[in-house]
């Protein structure tokens, strides 16, 4: 009975010693993720008033964050009484084995960082890569998130973005349209020549520096190809190219120039 009683002492005394500190300790967590969320969303504030770059923002401030995180949670082991030479050997070790498990991870975050460095693209670019299309939306830690044309969103892992092939549409601030129309062989090549510079002088988007180029590329089986190229700035690019679709075949219609297509004869023969 005694050392019952005693054993009960000993667990009250312990549970009066590190009470407080347990208490203490979350009162200290709870207040400090409290601080940190408020400072990542002033630091935010900042940011947009000093007029920085939209791509390093939600990088940034997501750092920010996991970075102060860290640092409250082993200043809140310490109060509790863990010895922190010891968990800190524990935190290497437990780090080592996690990075080995997770080094696709861990190579999504270096691309993160190589893509914020040298900047291949950002924020509102059009981007072609890892076999997807669409408008850069934002530049997280381990991906990237893009939306595509019809409206899906794409997330694609920085590991591969970084070290894979691109192209960025909106680096430049022109682009040619290059098309392809054909006639018939028996059509005045003079005459549809007419039509498609026609067509281009008079479009508005087209620019006059650097010309437009017309010339016959081909003569294939059943056509006279021209090679079309026009040069308008990168905002314009599918209006032009969409209305030379249109404005070609209605203009070739007037004028009795014929768009050939894939055709064959067959001959039937009676023995």
């Amino acid at each position: 009975m005694d050392v019952i009683i005693g054993k009960s002492d000993q667990i009250w005394t312990m549970a009066m010693d590190y009470a407080p500190k347990l208490l203490l300790a979350i009162l200290t967590l709870l207040v400090g993720l409290w601080i940190i969320k408020v400072l990542t969303k002033g630091v935010g504030r900042l940011m947009d008033k000093r007029n920085m770059d939209a791509t390093l923002k939600p990088f940034f401030i997501n750092l920010l964050g996991i970075v102060l995180k860290v640092m409250l949670f082993i200043s809140v082991i310490g109060m509790v009484g863990v010895q922190m030479t010891s968990f800190i050997a524990i935190l290497a070790a437990a780090g080592l084995a996690v990075g080995m498990a997770l080094s696709g991870t861990l190579q999504n975050f270096a691309g993160g960082i190589m893509i914020l460095i040298f900047k291949p693209f950002k924020v509102g670019d059009v981007l072609e890569a890892q076999g997807y299309a669409g408008v850069v939306q934002e530049i997280q830690l381990f991906n990237t998130i893009m939306l595509s044309f019809d409206n899906k969103t794409i997330i694609i892992p920085n590991g591969g973005l970084s070290t894979g092939s691109m192209i960025n549409y909106s680096t430049q601030p022109t682009r040619r349209v290059d098309m392809t129309f054909g006639i018939g062989y028996s059509d005045d090549i003079d005459k549809a020549k007419k039509i498609l510079n026609d067509l281009l002088v008079n479009h508005a988007s087209v620019l006059k520096d650097p010309a437009h180029f017309i010339a016959v590329s081909e003569l294939a089986d059943s056509s006279v190809n021209f090679t079309v190229r026009a040069w308008v700035n990168a905002a314009d690019y599918w209006t032009v190219f969409f209305y030379m679709q249109e404005s070609v075949k209605k203009e070739f219609d007037k004028n009795s120039i014929g768009i050939p297509f894939p055709q064959r004869d067959v001959h039937v023969y009676n023995h």
